[in-house]
């Protein structure tokens, strides 16, 4: 039986290793790797880098390669709900039990490693102890997501055989640089040498990826967003040279260009020997994929929840363009929008692209403090932002408590944003015990 307390404890001594912040470098990862008996080295599969789509690209891969029969190994990040969720294999979340002992393995591990090479971080600690845990696991393909950048990640300890960078732009520029050259530059080292590579970048970051693939001898495909032939509550329907007509189980145009990169990799990953799917399971997989918390629809009656961890300008355009596109299927009253957002985020820009949407004219506008965040931004400093409307709850509690009088009353669509945080804590809260798998 499982011991909700141990798994607890363990959880908190882990992440008590945020005191040491993020420490760019691999030499701790891989000296705790090699104190493990090097697990990393028994996994085959892709890590996958980028500025946005990471997540939703490593789900559509894991979504696709379970429905070939393929022993899977997941590590979405941030987990929504419990810290289970960020160890997956097969789509299930590492058991409570199984979490406990093995961080209480790896952080004895860390303790040891400490004295030679300083104290591995959270981040680090978790990062070995996936790849421990996917090895015992016996998993036949690995769909690693990088954490930060790319280069000094603790995931790039480890070389999958693929290497795949979403798209880059201008985001944790404290730790990448200033421009997206800079930042290209940082992430496209997660392509070793002799790897098979993959990329949905373009410009001046495309040119960076290409020169470094170049010079490992990584076979390189570019790839380009699939055709959108629409959207509805179920998904995309999309258009695929090779595939033709396929429908994706995730909202938001932005997901033709993961669903590309999913398949260059899924391609990458037959032609390096590690897993071969059929077209008919690449088909069912691609229909099947399901993201928690990234657009993702809910009943909520007598309207619906939306919920979208969209915490950049580049995210709160894309949801803004989603609801749009979706607003005739949705429930018919008048919206609800929570929102909780980081103070380090482009608050400005994310409102901005919120408010030039129609769909959202006239919607109620509710702001909170994310919970448990030490960088939110005050509901009332959020309220401010937005303008004449919005309101600023206390709680998280009297948040999701007036989203659902709104909803009761006014029977609209009820849309949770800004934040993963936020989204997880509204997920944890509106449908308990449903953690994401």
């Amino acid at each position: 039986m499982t011991d909700p307390g141990a798994e607890a404890v363990a959880v908190a001594a882990l992440q008590a290793r945020g005191r040491f912040g993020i420490r760019l470098g691999l030499g701790r990862t891989r000296a705790l790797l090699a104190a493990l008996g090097s697990p990393e080295q028994e996994l085959r599969g892709v890590l996958i880098g980028g500025t946005n789509g990471k997540g939703s690209t490593q789900a559509i891969v894991a979504a696709i390669l379970r429905a070939g029969g393929i022993r899977t190994g997941q590590t979405p990040k941030p987990h929504l709900v419990a810290y289970r969720e960020r160890i997956v294999v097969d789509g299930a979340p590492i058991a409570g039990d199984a979490l406990a002992a093995l961080l209480t393995e790896v952080l004895a591990a860390a303790d040891r490693v400490a004295r030679r090479h300083g104290p591995p971080t959270e981040f680090e600690a978790l990062t070995a102890a996936a790849f421990l845990h996917l090895a015992r696991e016996r998993v036949e393909a690995a769909v690693i997501e990088v954490g930060l950048g790319g280069r000094l990640d603790a995931t790039n300890a480890w070389d999958g055989g693929v290497a795949a960078i979403v798209n880059v732009a201008l985001d944790h520029m404290e730790h990448l640089g200033p421009t997206v050259a800079a930042i290209a530059r940082e992430k496209a080292p997660i392509i070793k040498r002799g790897d098979r590579a993959v990329t949905g970048a373009t410009g001046e970051a495309l040119a960076i990826v290409r020169r470094r693939a170049a010079r490992m001898g990584a076979p390189l495909t570019v790839t380009t967003p699939l055709l959108v032939h629409g959207m509805d509550r179920d998904g995309l329907r999309v258009e695929d040279p090779a595939l033709g007509p396929l429908r994706v189980g995730l909202l938001g145009r932005h997901q033709a260009e993961n669903a590309a990169v999913a398949l260059g990799i899924v391609r990458a990953l037959d032609a390096a020997g590690i897993a071969r799917v059929p077209e008919a399971a690449i088909r069912r997989g691609l229909a099947e994929v399901r993201w928690p918390g990234r657009l993702e629809l809910l009943d909520l009656a007598p309207g619906d929840l939306l919920l979208d961890g969209a915490h950049n300008a580049a995210g709160a355009a894309a949801l803004a363009a989603a609801v749009e596109e979706l607003r005739p299927g949705l429930a018919p009253g008048r919206p609800v929008l929570l929102l909780g957002v980081m103070a380090d985020k482009e608050v400005g820009e994310m409102i901005g692209a919120l408010q030039g949407s129609p769909a959202l004219a006239g919607a109620r506008v509710l702001a909170v403090t994310v919970p448990d965040a030490p960088r939110a931004l005050p509901a009332d400093a959020l309220a401010a932002a937005w303008g004449a409307g919005a309101e600023a709850l206390p709680s998280l509690d009297a948040a999701i408590g007036a989203l659902r009088d709104h909803v009761r009353s006014e029977a609209g669509p009820a849309i949770v944003a800004g934040s993963l945080y936020l989204v997880g804590a509204v997920r944890g809260a509106l449908l308990p015990g449903g953690t994401p798998a």
